[in-house]
């Protein structure tokens, strides 16, 4: 079994910055990629940033230059979020692949309002 536990949203005013981490526990060690997903009210979810095993990332072209997805540990990921905008006020949940499924986090909430 795979855990999933993601800390460090919040509200923030447009134009600032906050920090998402993604702890995850139990049997990891042929992961493929950890990411960021989120959904707003009444959109679909979309991918916001991923990074695989090998270091390499990919990031939705929203939040390019602006988002910055990190591995801290091999099971620990962050996602730098500076420049905030209203339009990224979202649920964020963290995602990590394995060879034969993928698990989900209970996410957390972003809002970015004056």
């Amino acid at each position: 079994q795979v855990h999933l536990v993601e800390s460090g949203g919040g509200l923030v005013q447009p134009g600032g910055s906050l920090r998402l981490s993604c702890a995850a526990s139990g049997s990891i060690s042929s992961l493929i990629a950890m990411g960021w997903y989120r959904q707003a009210p009444d959109k679909e979810r979309e991918l916001v940033a991923v990074i695989t095993s090998d270091g390499t990332t990919d990031y939705a072209d929203s939040v390019k230059g602006r988002f910055t997805i990190s591995r801290d540990t091999f099971s620990m990921v962050s996602l730098q979020m500076n420049t905030l905008k209203p339009e990224d006020t979202a649920v964020y949940t963290c995602k990590i692949q394995l060879p034969d499924w993928s698990y989900w986090g209970k996410g957390t909430l972003v809002t970015v309002s004056s």
